[in-house]
């Protein structure tokens, strides 16, 4: 974040950051807070868009629209989940394209995966770049990825594909799971199923990398049941304060990107 902080006191600007929040579900706005906190602490300007739980898809469109024009906004998210009633997919394409720095929209989403951006969904990066900071060589090392969704396993075997590896993707229909579990060297997973990868899964000295959260009776926890791998793990990613915080250094990572191509112009 140092870095970032640095970068962005470079600009010749102050870049704008938005979060949309619909609703008063708890968990959102604490998270959208965390964001906001984070974002300010790296010089970014927050800008506040709650809307009540009640908006109509139509009205939610037309106020994404004015975030599309407020002056030096260099990034917008929607805060997950949106109500029910709210469509999706309408709401996700509002956001102006090249503002799009959770790259959900249909377009900067093509663009990810056709390598024609420099934007990426910020947990795929965050798990690459905790896997980069482990200075691995993993030349001839059998890395699955564990799940296809759309925040992490797609992303993730995308980015792993583009640096020339050959990911093992295990999805629900996937035979030998657990034998093609047993030989990984490196294990990145983003399924969302508390402390399913027990130390009897992995083989010694394995890397996981949890990008996966999910609630318990004890808060928030991940895919990897930590008591269980921590003696047979070479490298296990806690959850929190694993991939949560550098998915935000990640997002912001995006938003500086964004607000670097726009001082170019």
């Amino acid at each position: 974040m140092v870095g970032i902080k640095k970068e962005v006191a470079l600009l010749p600007f102050q870049p704008v950051f938005c979060d949309v929040l619909v609703g008063h579900d708890s968990s959102s706005a604490q998270y959208v807070r965390m964001k906001a906190k984070t974002a300010e602490s790296v010089g970014i300007k927050f800008h506040n868009a709650n809307f009540p739980s009640d908006i109509k898809t139509p009205e939610l469109i037309t106020e994404l629209k004015k975030l599309n024009q407020v002056e030096n906004m260099c990034g917008i998210i929607i805060q997950l989940p949106l109500p029910e009633h709210i469509d999706r997919r309408e709401v996700l394409d509002a956001i102006d394209s090249r503002l799009d720095v959770d790259c959900l929209g249909t377009v900067a989403s093509e663009k990810f995966y056709s390598g024609k951006t420099e934007l990426g969904f910020p947990t795929a990066l965050a798990c690459m770049t905790i896997l980069d900071s482990l200075d691995l060589d993993l030349d001839g090392k059998t890395i699955v990825v564990l799940g296809q969704g759309m925040l992490v396993g797609k992303p993730v075997a995308a980015l792993l594909t583009s640096r020339g590896f050959s990911p093992i993707v295990i999805r629900s229909q996937t035979e030998n799971k657990e034998k093609l579990l047993k030989e990984a060297d490196v294990i990145i997973s983003g399924i969302g199923r508390g402390k399913y990868i027990t130390g009897d899964m992995i083989k010694q000295g394995a890397v996981i990398i949890d990008a996966g959260t999910s609630e318990s009776d004890s808060g928030i926890v991940g895919d990897v049941d930590l008591d269980s791998v921590k003696d047979v793990a070479g490298f296990v990613s806690p959850v929190p304060g694993g991939v949560g915080p550098v998915t935000v250094a990640m997002l912001l990572q995006n938003v500086l990107t964004v607000a670097k191509s726009i001082s170019i112009q």
